[in-house]
């Protein structure tokens, strides 16, 4: 006889193709679904690109209203959770779980979970306040506590809880062999965006938004361009400050060098035809994005405001503060590895780390079966 499976509903906010979507997704796919199963609260203005697949696997999608409408949004997930019957309710919306996670404690949920992907940062201003203010009552309503890095952690439970064991790190795993090298990908990808297939190719994989520090992406370039006059930025992504850093391209001089590849279903292609990925991000959890190019062998050159996690593989973190020139020089010098350095593939291999992520949920559920 078939096992019925734990159904868990994670709850997403929006579903588009970032890197919190593409780690639920991950797991999702390498999970043993006859055991466990997960249904998806998803905002309804999303894209949601994943809805056939995850429909396929099994799990159940459920479009609810945003969370910018809190009181609606918060009975409305209320109402589903208690009509299925939910044991656990995964929140992945860092510090806004408070909302999915206060509709858990109404309906009666057990297994209340806070998983947090990110930090925050004062050039963001009123978003970060009202962070700030979330942040205890998003812990207080949380029965367990999760993290995609050490940073991450530290940010929304502090040193005390970290060292405690109270937080659990669930690193951001990936399908290793999917972001391998590809000789075939890199000239496919380089020829359908006409760059050269000698030119050097700096690459940057997220959305456009103020977290990700496009304009310092650009200014970096520029300084790169001056060095080696081959070089070509290659971004892949989309969102609302897009057509203002096309603007900025322009203003710099450098739109004839920068590639626009839009957001990707297949981003995991051109990966191979980088020879660098920057990422001068104002925050981050522990990035994807990260990991992905390090497991296609590229260095990585990232700001300093990130989690220092990676610095052991191929990641060399600068400061802001030391200027476009600095980022251009460290970009110019990066070169390539054979292959992911010694270890990276036992730490973030999806597959350990689903089964990992299995038995967490089992060991729960057996604590208020007891």
């Amino acid at each position: 006889m078939n096992q019925i499976p734990v159904r868990v509903a994670q709850v997403m906010g929006k579903m588009d193709r970032g890197g919190v979507e593409a780690v639920v997704m991950n797991y999702y796919r390498a999970l043993d679904r006859e055991r466990i199963q997960f249904d998806f609260f998803v905002d309804e203005t999303s894209s949601f690109p994943q809805r056939a697949e995850i429909e396929q696997l099994g799990g159940v999608c459920y479009l609810v209203p945003p969370y910018s409408k809190p009181l609606k949004y918060t009975l409305t997930l209320k109402k589903l959770f208690r009509q299925n019957g939910y044991v656990i309710v995964h929140s992945q919306i860092n510090t806004m779980g408070v909302f999915p996670l206060l509709a858990a404690w109404l309906a009666g949920v057990k297994v209340r979970i806070c998983h947090n992907h990110s930090t925050a940062h004062r050039k963001e201003g009123g978003r970060t306040a009202l962070k700030y203010i979330l942040r205890p009552f998003t812990r207080m309503l949380a029965t367990h506590w999760f993290a995609c890095g050490e940073l991450s952690a530290l940010w929304m439970y502090g040193r005390r809880a970290l060292a405690a064991g109270r937080v659990r790190i669930m690193p951001n795993a990936i399908r290793l062999e999917q972001y391998a090298f590809s000789a075939e990908d890199r000239t496919a990808v380089r020829a359908e965006f006409h760059i050269e297939q000698d030119a050097f190719v700096m690459g940057h994989i997220g959305r456009f938004a103020c977290q990700k520090n496009h304009p310092f992406l650009l200014c970096a370039f520029q300084a790169l361009v001056r060095i080696r006059p081959d070089a070509v930025l290659l971004l892949v992504g989309e969102g609302q400050l897009m057509e203002e850093i096309r603007a900025l391209a322009a203003k710099l001089g450098i739109d004839g060098s920068v590639r626009f590849a839009g957001a990707r279903s297949d981003a995991n292609r051109f990966y191979s035809a980088m020879d660098v990925f920057c990422l001068p991000s104002f925050y981050e959890g522990l990035p994807v994005v990260l990991l992905e190019a390090l497991a296609n062998g590229l260095p990585c050159i990232a700001s300093d405001l990130i989690t220092g996690e990676l610095d052991r593989y191929a990641v060399r973190r600068l400061s802001l503060d030391s200027g476009a020139q600095a980022w251009a020089e460290a970009l110019c010098v990066a070169s390539r590895a054979a292959a992911p350095a010694d270890g990276f593939a036992a730490e973030y291999d999806i597959r350990q780390a689903a089964v990992g992520l299995e038995e967490y949920y089992f060991s729960r559920l057996r604590e208020f079966s007891a």
